[in-house]
């Protein structure tokens, strides 16, 4: 039996290609947020997003990648409307994504 020369911590393709989206969608969150016009309302949804990618940062679950797209496009309309948005509507609406 043919043992592998791969250590056992690395990925396999599936979860490498999961692991770029979710750091792909860190990023676009962190961008986003880069437009809020408020600084404290900017600092507090840098922090928040933040924990909350550490806090989940051992979940398995994988949703589908219609619903990511979905949650995508939510998030960007919500950023849009952030002048409109009170910052707790925009923290439930991020919470719902993640």
């Amino acid at each position: 039996m043919a043992t592998s020369r791969l250590p056992p911590a690395t990925l396999t393709l599936k979860q490498f290609m999961r692991r770029q989206q979710v750091l792909l969608l860190y990023r676009r969150i962190l961008q986003a947020i880069q437009e809020v016009p408020n600084d404290s309302d900017r600092k507090y949804l840098k922090d928040w997003a933040r924990e909350e990618f550490k806090r989940n940062k051992s979940a398995t679950e994988e949703a589908s990648p219609t619903t990511e797209a979905q949650d995508l496009k939510e998030a960007r309309g919500i950023v849009t409307t952030t002048s409109v948005c009170s910052v707790s509507a925009m923290e439930s609406s991020l919470d719902l994504m993640l």
